[in-house]
Parts: structure tokens; C-alpha cells; sequence
């Protein structure tokens, strides 16, 4: 069940395929999670493609490196957005990307694309994904703000002369830019001589290869130190039935103190399945 704050964005979302959600979190929040990426967007490179950027940096791992990053992660507007979207086609969501983005000086416009093309699925049952720009610094017209293309969730777009004008994700530190998986957008080019720094946050269908992978990017000595919550988005957790199993077993007996060298298989089932299987194993049991 959605509140009315929830159903407000998320009839958005629906609609329009984004949507900006003003002053979600305290600038100080913003700002903290810039200043502990300072050290990495330094020392990062440039990336190295047409559609990266040649202009532009990038970097993930955002959740070893900042505590203020998992917070965000688990903001819990975001997440109830995140399952309401998603929700009707997996068990539970999971953490698709946490990623930093700098744009410099010279930076062109980048290919309008849509994110759920990362997967062959058949596309228009589902969504795949729910992306979250975070600004760190202030997005503007002329140093790359994202452009969104309303609508284009609805509507397969054949070529790029087919799009509409976009809109422009005008907005500031702690305000929130949120878009489906199926929606057109690209970040901007980047006409002045400020950097425009910003971090993407996505959730994905639980049952996903994730764009990141989260279990070189949090590894069980890191991911121990994560809430239990924050661990399960990190992919420390079954998908029923039995998906992502370490040894039979749910991938979060990692993060304990002591991993049984031979753990136990232990069934993760939807509640229909197990009552299937267990009817079907009476049966069986009976008549022997």
C-alpha cells in the first residue's frame, strides 16, 4: 500500500517515465558524500569511449567508500518507489549500480539511450530498473545536466530523429532525479568551466545480472560491516527459488563469524512452490 506522497511520485513515474523530486535529503548529506569521493574522483581517469565519455570519470564501489552512499541506498522514499515499480516481477530488488559521475570542461552531449538495453529480455512486460541521480554539485543547462526524454518509456523510439525535444534535469544537491529503466535520456555536454559531479544509485529486478558487480565491488569482509538491509541490496541474499545460493545455502552465512566448510543445503522456496513440493513429497513418502 502507497501513501500519498509515494502515489504522488510514483503516478509520475508512470506517466512521464522520470520524475524530480525536490530536496529529498539535507544539503549537509550531499555535501559529506562529496567531500568523502574528493580523494577518488581525483585520482580517477577519464574514461576511455564514446558512450563513457572522454570528458568524464567514473568510478563505483560508492559503498566502501562512503557511509553516507549506503544511506542513500536505503533512502526510504527511493526504495518504496524502487519496489512499487519493480516489485511485480521479482521476489525482491536488488542493487543495480552505485556509481560516481564527473563531467569536465568539454564534455559532448552523450548518446540518448535507455538503460534496460544492458538486458536481451523481451521489454514492455516489466520494468527493469529504477536509476537515481543524486547531484552533488548543482545541474544546469549548460554544465551537462541529464536530459530526459518524457514519454519514451511508452513508446519504442526507432531512431534518434524520432525523439522530442527533452527536458533537462535542472536541480540541486539533495534533490533527487529519478527514471525508469525503459526511459530515453543522456547526460548533457558540458559547456562551461565548472565540473558537473553527480552519483547514480539503481535497483534492478532481484533475479538480474546486476550492471555492477556487487560481489567484487563488496566482497564478505566488506559487506559484513553493512547493515543486514543494505547487505541483502548488495546481493548477500537468495532470490526464491534458490537463486544467488552460496552451497545450497543463502549467501548472507558469509558475513558470519564462522563459515561452515560444508553448509547446508537448505531449501529457498516461494510459499506456492513449497506447498507444491510438499504435497508432492507426502505422495511419494506414502507410497513407499
Amino acid at each position: 500500500m502507497t501513501g500519498p506522497r509515494e502515489a504522488h511520485w510514483l503516478d509520475q513515474l508512470q506517466e512521464d517515465g522520470y520524475c524530480i523530486i525536490p530536496q529529498l535529503v539535507a544539503e549537509q548529506q550531499i555535501a559529506a558524500l562529496d567531500a568523502d569521493l574528493e580523494g577518488a574522483f581525483a585520482q580517477a581517469p577519464l574514461g576511455k569511449g564514446d558512450f563513457y565519455g572522454h570528458r568524464t570519470k567514473r568510478f563505483g564501489s560508492l559503498l566502501r567508500r562512503s557511509q553516507v552512499a549506503g544511506d542513500l541506498v536505503l533512502q526510504p522514499l527511493v526504495l518504496s518507489l524502487a519496489r512499487a515499480i519493480l516489485g511485480s516481477a521479482c521476489d525482491r530488488i536488488q542493487l543495480n549500480v552505485a556509481q560516481a559521475i564527473a563531467i569536465h570542461p568539454g564534455e559532448i552531449e552523450q548518446f540518448p539511450h535507455c538503460d534496460q538495453d544492458m538486458w536481451a529480455g523481451r521489454k514492455g512486460d516489466h520494468e527493469y530498473l529504477l536509476n537515481v541521480i543524486w547531484p552533488l554539485t548543482e545541474f544546469t543547462r549548460l554544465n551537462g545536466a541529464t536530459r530526459i526524454y518524457p514519454g519514451t518509456h511508452r513508446k519504442p523510439v526507432d531512431n534518434l530523429e524520432s525523439l522530442d525535444d527533452p527536458i533537462v534535469a535542472v536541480c540541486k544537491p539533495g534533490d533527487a532525479i529519478c527514471f525508469l529503466g525503459s526511459t530515453v535520456h543522456g547526460a548533457g555536454p558540458n559547456q562551461t568551466e565548472d565540473v558537473r559531479r553527480g552519483v547514480v544509485i539503481g535497483y534492478s529486478l532481484g533475479w538480474l545480472k546486476p550492471y555492477e558487480n556487487l560481489w567484487l565491488a563488496y566482497p564478505p569482509a566488506v559487506a559484513k560491516e553493512f547493515s543486514p538491509e543494505l547487505a541483502e541490496l548488495a546481493g548477500y541474499v537468495q532470490h526464491r527459488p534458490n537463486l544467488g545460493n552460496f552451497e545450497g545455502q543463502c549467501p548472507s552465512v558469509l558475513l558470519s563469524d564462522k563459515v561452515p566448510e560444508f553448509p547446508q543445503a537448505t531449501d529457498s522456496l516461494r510459499p506456492d512452490q513449497k506447498e507444491a513440493v510438499r504435497e508432492f513429497a507426502k505422495t511419494r513418502r506414502g507410497g513407499r
